[in-house]
């Protein structure tokens, strides 16, 4: 169901957040006839489907369109380039990657991520967590007006470089940017699948700008759309690969998860019923999260407006917010799935109960 080249294209392309262009007009080919788009000048991207109804409650399908990274802060008189990191990164998983920094008319210009090599460290920088101004980028410049001539310059977005792959034999993708990429791929799959069913609710996708940098684009959508319920699609970061099974959650081919709490957001207990029991109306595997940590962009909607009821479809990931993730298809076929299950249940009736 998961249509592999469309997230190939969508989680390959550019955008760091604050500079989404390039993955918004991807989004926009691939969901072409889908139905009819808006943007706002914070680059969130909106998607109405035509059979818009006003006398039928609205239903947003929301997914973040940027990926974490880094930018440009200053260029070294040697060519090096400093750094600040774009969204949540653990400093010692972004060393001796290669990166893709972007410049304003020349298209990119391919680095690798620097540091001092351990045969010139003291014993006690072996030992120490590496701090950022530690880093540096190395694009092969000698000079400060070497990169200036390639077109980088400060503020230049730095994107992670990894191209999406997918293993067939284990149903395993490998790439960049699945957190949130998958959740934008699987809207477009199920405003697809959904296209000629006839509904009792209004769907508009809302692909939103600048989650990993503090859910700012989903503030924006949430005003826009006012919708009555929303659907908060992500990459979940997978937890099966370091914690006992007896307190795994989030595993990669399990299903999406879907969580009951995280940091910003206690889920709709009453939407997210109805959901769990779709999913066992429909055979669909599914898992349940508890998470004492992390948010999405659920935790700007449930809020908005007088407040709009919203749960989390969660695709693990793992090694979320590094250069390379791993995720199932498995995981995303049962989320649009899942999704489809929800969205042809869903009338004014039921959106009145949560």
């Amino acid at each position: 169901m998961g249509n592999l080249s469309r997230i190939q294209s969508i989680c390959d392309a550019n955008g760091i957040s604050g500079f989404e262009d390039e993955v918004v007009e991807v989004i926009k080919q691939e969901a072409e006839g889908l139905g009819t788009f808006q943007e706002d000048s914070l680059r969130n991207l909106y998607l109405y489907r035509d059979s818009h109804d006003e006398h039928l409650p609205t239903v947003l399908l929301d997914a973040h369109t940027d990926e974490v990274g880094f930018m440009v802060k200053t260029i070294r008189d040697n060519g090096m380039l400093e750094f600040i990191p774009i969204g949540g990164w653990v400093t010692t998983n972004i060393p001796a990657h290669k990166v893709r920094v972007q410049t304003a008319s020349k298209g990119v210009v391919i680095g690798i991520i620097g540091s001092k090599p351990p045969h010139y460290m003291s014993e006690a920088e072996r030992k120490s967590t590496p701090e950022i101004s530690s880093l540096f980028i190395d694009i092969g410049c000698t000079s400060r007006e070497e990169v200036l001539s390639l077109g980088v310059d400060i503020a230049s977005p730095v994107i992670p470089e990894a191209q999406c792959s997918y293993n067939e034999q284990n149903n395993l993708l490998f790439g960049k940017a699945f957190d949130c990429r998958l959740g934008c791929s699987t809207i477009i799959d199920v405003l697809e699948d959904l296209k000629d069913e006839a509904l009792k609710v209004n769907l508009v996708a809302g692909f939103a700008s600048q989650e990993e940098v503090g859910c700012r684009g989903a503030q924006v959508t949430a005003r826009k759309v006012k919708p009555d319920v929303a659907i908060c699609f992500e990459g979940s970061p997978a937890d099966d690969t370091f914690l006992p099974p007896y307190q795994q959650q989030t595993k990669v081919g399990k299903g999406p998860m879907l969580r009951f709490i995280d940091s910003r957001m206690i889920t709709n207990p009453r939407f997210q019923r109805f959901a769990l029991d779709m999913a066992q109306q429909y055979g669909i595997p599914v898992q349940k999260g508890v998470r004492d940590g992390g948010a999405t962009n659920a935790s700007a909607l449930h809020l908005a407006e007088q407040g709009i009821p919203t749960i989390v479809i969660g695709i693990p990931v793992r090694y979320a917010h590094t250069h390379w993730g791993v995720a199932s298809m498995v995981d995303v076929d049962a989320s649009i799935e899942l999704a489809r299950a929800i969205l042809t249940h869903l009338d004014k009736a039921v959106i009145e109960s949560f």
